[in-house]
C-alpha cells in the first residue's frame, strides 16, 4: 500500500516538475524583484563622489566664510584652474578636493586676515563629471564621465558584472533639479538576453549606479527526504517548499507529505510553525510556499 501510494506521488511530481519547465520555456514567470538600494547606501556612495571629485577649470564653487559677507562667493573655476577673491585674489583649486580646497582658503585667511575662519564649499557644477559604481561589480568606485555614456559602458569601466554575485536588476539613482532622487530599474535579463537596448540608458553627471549583491539564501530540509541538509537559492530567485524538497533529492520512502512543518523566526526571533500538506500544492489545490532564509522544513515519518 505504501509503494503504491509513493508512485502516486511521484508521478504527480513529476507532472509538476513538467508543469514548472513549461512555464519556464513558455510564458516568462513573474519574479520578486530585489529591494529598491537602502537609503543610507545611497547617500554613502553620493558623498563619496563628493569627496573624491577633483576640481577643475568651468566647475561653480559657492564659498561661505562664517560672519565675513565680503567672502561669501560664488566664483566659476578658470581656464587656468584659479578662483579669485577678495582679500585673496588668485588662488590656484585645480586637482583639489572640495576639503582641500577649504583647507587651503583656511590657511590663506588665518595667515593675514581671519582668526580661525569657518569655510565651508560647495561644488554647485561640475564641469569635470563622475558617476559612483557600487555593488556586484569588478571595481565599485567613482569614475569620470567623458562624453556620453550609456549604462554598459560605464559598467565594463568599473571592471564588468561580478558574475558570481550579480542579481536581475540595475538600479541608477539620479537627482534632479528639485533636489528629489528618482530611481530607474533596469531589468539585466532583457537588456542582456533579450538585447532590449532601450534599457541601456544614457547616464548622467553624479548619477549613482547600484548592481544590487544577489546574496546566497539557505534553508534547511530535515526529515523523510532523500538528502537532508542545507539548500541553497539566490536571492534574487527565491525558493518555494516544492523547489527545496525537489532540491534535497524529493521525499523518501514513509515520507508523510500531508504533515510536513515549516519552522520560520520573525524579526523578534519567535519561532512559529506552519503546516502544511504537499499534496494540496502538487495537486494545484493551493499555491506553493516562497521559503525565506533559515526556513527549517520538516518531512515527517507516517507510520500508516
Amino acid at each position: 500500500m505504501r509503494k503504491i501510494v509513493l508512485s502516486a506521488i511521484a508521478v504527480a511530481t513529476a507532472v509538476g516538475l513538467a508543469a514548472a519547465s513549461g512555464l519556464a520555456q513558455g510564458t516568462p514567470q513573474v519574479k520578486p524583484k530585489p529591494a529598491a538600494p537602502a537609503p543610507a547606501e545611497v547617500q554613502e556612495a553620493k558623498d563619496a563622489l563628493v569627496r573624491a571629485y577633483r576640481i577643475g577649470p568651468g566647475d561653480l564653487l559657492e564659498i561661505r566664510v562664517f560672519e565675513v559677507k565680503e567672502l561669501e562667493q560664488t566664483v566659476r573655476v578658470s581656464e587656468d584652474g584659479s578662483i579669485t577673491l577678495p582679500l585673496l585674489g588668485r588662488v590656484v583649486v585645480e586637482g583639489l578636493t572640495q576639503e582641500g580646497v577649504v583647507k587651503k582658503l583656511t590657511g590663506l585667511l588665518s595667515a593675514k586676515y581671519v582668526k580661525n575662519p569657518q569655510v565651508t564649499i560647495f561644488i554647485k557644477e561640475y564641469k569635470n563629471q563622475q558617476v559612483a559604481v557600487i555593488g556586484a561589480v569588478g571595481k565599485p568606485g567613482n569614475y569620470e564621465l567623458v562624453g556620453r555614456r550609456n549604462l554598459l559602458q560605464v559598467i565594463s569601466a568599473a571592471g564588468g558584472f561580478d558574475n558570481e554575485t550579480v542579481g536581475n536588476d540595475v538600479f541608477i539613482l539620479r537627482e534632479g533639479p528639485d533636489g528629489q532622487t528618482k530611481t530607474i530599474s533596469v531589468d539585466l535579463r532583457d537588456l542582456m538576453l533579450n538585447s532590449n537596448q532601450a534599457l541601456n540608458v544614457l547616464i548622467e553627471p553624479n548619477d549613482v549606479i547600484n548592481v544590487p549583491v544577489n546574496k546566497e539564501i539557505r534553508v534547511f530540509v530535515m526529515g523523510r527526504v532523500t538528502r537532508p541538509g542545507a539548500v541553497k537559492a539566490r536571492l534574487s530567485e527565491g525558493i518555494t517548499l516544492f523547489q527545496a524538497i525537489a532540491d534535497a533529492g524529493g521525499l523518501a520512502e514513509g515520507a508523510k507529505e500531508s504533515a510536513i512543518i515549516i519552522t520560520r523566526k520573525d524579526e523578534k526571533g519567535k519561532e512559529q510553525k506552519i503546516r502544511v500538506n504537499l499534496k494540496d500544492i502538487i495537486k494545484g489545490r493551493k499555491k506553493d510556499i516562497k521559503l525565506q532564509e533559515g526556513d527549517v522544513v520538516y518531512v515527517p515519518e507516517s507510520f500508516w
